[in-house]
């Protein structure tokens, strides 16, 4: 094995644990979901694009999210759901942008569509909001160079691994992964953090996302 830079700082794997929690606030029609988004907290955003990818984690990626679920489900309305189905999380930074653009298709939706306005979901079928609470934790994994890194990876949870891939990029609003953010930091590797950072997550199950990850780490340490 070639000799391996030691990282200027460790990196510290963490863990979450995650809570749902109802909010007490639920939509009936396409015009009360656009005014709830504006007022929902951001873990409430968080959790209906990414409730799938927590609970079912071995399961293929790319489901829709919850709002276009229920506008296809509940409201029929088809062509608005594609639109939401369409969004793509992973061109966004931050919370509050991926806020915007879903309230930005259903009010521009309901300008071409003002009837869509009288359709109300049945007594039972209502858009519930929910929150998303996740309490991080320390592991105790922790690496000094890359090769420590990547036989972590081996051994992290799902949980961890998720934490680091997706909380801290979208919900934590750190611009990339706390991996590729590691790496560039710590060892001014720029192209191996791009290269993690290119990832689309949302295209793996999260075990093939570890694989993923392992092979790019060993290839950059093995050439």
């Amino acid at each position: 094995m070639p000799e391996l830079t030691k990282a200027k700082e460790p990196f510290r794997f963490s863990t979450r644990l995650h809570l749902t929690e109802l909010t007490g606030l639920r939509a009936t029609n396409l015009s009360q979901l656009s005014d709830l988004m504006e007022k929902v907290p951001d873990s409430c955003i968080y959790h209906h694009t990414h409730r799938f990818l927590q609970q079912h984690q071995y399961l293929s990626p790319e489901p829709p999210n919850d709002f276009a679920y229920w506008v296809a489900e509940v409201l029929g309305e088809d062509e608005l759901a594609e639109k939401l189905a369409s969004i793509d999380t992973i061109q966004y930074a931050d919370i509050n942008s991926l806020r915007k653009d879903f309230i930005f298709a259903i009010n521009d939706f309901l300008k071409d569509s003002p009837l869509a306005k009288l359709k109300f979901a049945r007594s039972g079928e209502e858009f519930h909001f929910m929150k998303s609470m996740s309490f991080i934790l320390p592991t105790g994994f922790i690496a000094y160079d890359l090769n420590d890194f990547a036989q972590m990876l081996k051994q992290i949870t799902f949980d961890s691994l998720y934490f680091h891939i997706f909380e801290a990029r979208l919900r934590l609003g750190r611009g990339k992964n706390d991996f590729s953010n590691w790496i560039e930091d710590s060892f001014g590797d720029k192209a191996l953090a791009d290269e993690i950072s290119g990832l689309d997550p949302y295209t793996y199950t999260l075990e093939e996302l570890r694989k993923k990850l392992i092979w790019i780490i060993k290839e950059r340490i093995f050439g």
